[in-house]
């Protein structure tokens, strides 16, 4: 049997990170998960996937809500829990996957296995990436990428004992606005592989 690798990407919004993400699970031949475990959940549970992704885009912060006997009054929370706990269910049964966001790095952290990587990238080369991909103006383009990154770090903070970014708290983090997304993925995989091999 192949020695299970589970890779935890988080990201900036506009660094690639998703892009690096997909080159990284083509390379190891291994799903990417994403957005699209809400799909698997649904099914899992025999629940609309739909109204899962309408839910997960609408952050809750956690303390506003009340808790009994393990179960928060917050639909939100509990739909970012299934996810949890789906991610922990894989990485247990020993299943190789990529893991995009989901706070990856501190769900599994207790799986030698896991390689945790941070993408971050400079102002101006994000928000020209964001301006092309999605066809914004730059206003627009800086608006998103504040809007965005704020809603991810609340939302992982809300979950997680390290904070969304710190360096610290993954094994590596990366600017891929210095060498760009296919060469950046390549310095990835480099390191994973010597991580894995040590």
């Amino acid at each position: 049997m192949e020695k299970q690798l589970i890779i935890a990407l988080g990201r900036e919004v506009g660094s690639g990170g998703h892009e690096i993400a997909e080159i990284l699970a083509k390379h190891y031949n291994i799903p990417l998960l994403d957005k699209n475990i809400l799909e698997e959940i649904a099914k899992q549970k025999n629940v609309d996937a739909a109204a899962l992704k309408d839910i997960d885009k609408k952050f809750v912060f956690p303390l506003i809500n009340r808790n009994v006997r393990g179960f928060s009054s917050s639909i939100q929370e509990n739909v970012y829990l299934l996810q949890f706990e789906y991610l922990q269910e894989k990485a247990k049964a020993g299943e190789s996957f990529v893991i995009v966001g989901r706070c990856g790095e501190d769900v599994l952290k207790e799986y030698d296995s896991l390689v945790s990587v941070f993408v971050l990238g400079d102002k101006e080369v994000k928000k020209e990436r964001i301006m092309q991909k999605y066809n914004k103006n730059e206003f627009m383009a800086e608006r998103l990428m504040r809007e965005k990154d704020t809603e991810r770090k609340c939302y992982h903070n809300s979950f997680c004992e390290g904070k969304w970014g710190d360096s610290r708290n993954y094994d590596i983090s990366v600017n891929s606005s210095v060498l760009g997304i296919e060469e950046t993925a390549e310095l990835l995989i480099d390191f994973i592989d010597k991580k894995r091999n040590k």
